[in-house]
């Protein structure tokens, strides 16, 4: 349970300090609105664009894989969100026992055998889908939710570990943006040419155990160096 109730407290802490206390009741401390099931849809949209989809346009080109995981990262953000404030809404206990609940999933105890490669491109886009149908249903099953999500971390080449270390990286990411100014729009997200996503999971990827703090530190440096 140790890796999931770290992510999760991780995200709390990052929607405590962009949202403010008490964003769970649908609202951020500058009056926006709410809505992390539109943002989990909107993120499998962007999932969707990692592949050559459009029959008329592009066909030749090859999947974008690594794409594929850093946007499978992105919308694990919003569902643990979601998660957070369905617990807090319906006093369904604290962030241990959502954590715990997780944990006890049988296909989330599958992300500790290690990734075996990438299902068909077909199925992945499918299970995208699915995800996307759960969270556009009214009358959503968080449950669900979570299962078709697990089932397509699998599909997309994840494990427990492989998706723990993209989340505190993109975790690291999000703080970094939001203290570069990222919600006034001053922040910069294209870094010679390259997103920032993938200049993140790179550093992770060449830097071997780098702590979060170092990662910030990495982070901070190479976007100097653009200014």
């Amino acid at each position: 349970m140790d890796k999931v109730l770290v992510m999760l407290q991780l995200q709390q802490q990052l929607n405590d300090a962009t949202n403010g206390e008490d964003w769970e009741y649908g609202v951020t401390k500058n009056g926006k609105s709410i809505n992390w099931k539109r943002c989990i849809y909107m993120e499998c949209a962007e999932m969707v664009d990692s592949f050559a989809w459009k029959h008329w346009k592009n066909i030749t080109a090859e999947p974008d894989f690594e794409n594929l995981q850093i946007e499978v990262v992105d919308v694990w953000h919003f569902v643990m969100s979601l998660a957070l404030e369905t617990f807090r809404k319906n006093s369904m206990g604290d962030i241990v026992t959502l954590a715990q609940q997780i944990a006890d999933m049988d296909n989330y105890a599958l992300l500790y055998d290690k990734a075996e490669g990438f299902e068909s491109e077909k199925l992945i886009l499918i299970q995208v889908e699915s995800v996307m149908r759960d969270s556009l249903d009214i009358n959503l099953s968080l449950t669900k939710l979570l299962f078709d999500f697990f089932e397509l971390v699998r599909m997309s080449n994840l494990d427990i570990n492989t998706l723990y270390r993209l989340y505190v990286g993109k975790n690291i990411l999000n703080q970094f943006r939001q203290d570069n100014g990222y919600k006034d729009g001053s922040y910069i997200k294209i870094w010679n040419g390259e997103e920032d996503n993938l200049v993140m999971k790179r550093i992770w990827e060449e830097s071997g155990e780098l702590k979060p703090e170092a990662l910030y530190k990495a982070l901070q440096e190479r976007y100097k160096a653009l200014q």
